[in-house]
């Protein structure tokens, strides 16, 4: 339980990319959309490095076997879906898109898991499931206030990652990697098109 909560703790985390952002002004950092994009991506490449000398070259740090689950051993790391997924959504998106959606993932995700039986359900409860939605829709929302359709769908879209298990042969796929996907995704089309 104490690994877990850990674990939530570093997820959440994960909310201070989005107050850097959103503070450089005030503090004269200079931090524009565009450089901001240059930092995700160098934080990836920085993961997908440390995945890639635990996974293949043995790199056996402490912090490895508190914050990686048992699954995670083996493969690639939650973590690294983490960063990766954020950066993809900062890529493709503009700020009033990818920031709740970075943030629904590393608030949202841990606060669903908290009301969660951690049982691997494909779709999972109806507490889980309104919780995402709900803390999904309040992060949206300052972002996204002059269009509540696209409130709506992008906590619809990081509720389905959350809530609803999308397995490829063996392989589940990660909701770390989903949860800022989806949301933006779905927040774009509703921009668009409603």
């Amino acid at each position: 339980m104490a690994d877990e909560l850990k674990r939530r703790l570093v997820h959440s985390s994960g909310a201070g990319l989005v107050a850097l952002y959103l503070l450089a002004d005030y503090f004269g950092v200079g931090l524009t959309w565009d450089r901001f994009r240059l930092l995700m991506v160098a934080l990836s490449l920085g993961v997908i490095g440390l995945e890639f000398l635990r996974l293949q070259v043995g790199l056996d740090w402490w912090i490895y076997e508190k914050l990686t689950r048992e699954y995670e051993q083996d493969q690639f790391a939650g973590y690294g879906y983490y960063m990766v997924s954020m950066t993809v959504a900062v890529l493709l998106f503009e700020p009033q898109i990818a920031l709740p959606a970075m943030l629904m993932l590393a608030i949202g995700d841990p606060i669903s898991g908290a009301v969660s039986d951690d049982t691997l359900k494909t779709v999972k409860g109806p507490t889980v499931l309104g919780t995402m939605f709900v803390v999904s829709a309040v992060l949206a929302a300052p972002f996204l206030y002059e269009a509540p359709p696209a409130v709506l769908a992008a906590a619809l879209g990081a509720t389905i990652a959350d809530g609803i298990k999308v397995q490829v042969g063996d392989f589940i796929v990660d909701d770390n990697l989903t949860i800022p996907i989806y949301a933006s995704v779905l927040a774009y089309l509703a921009l668009e098109f409603l």
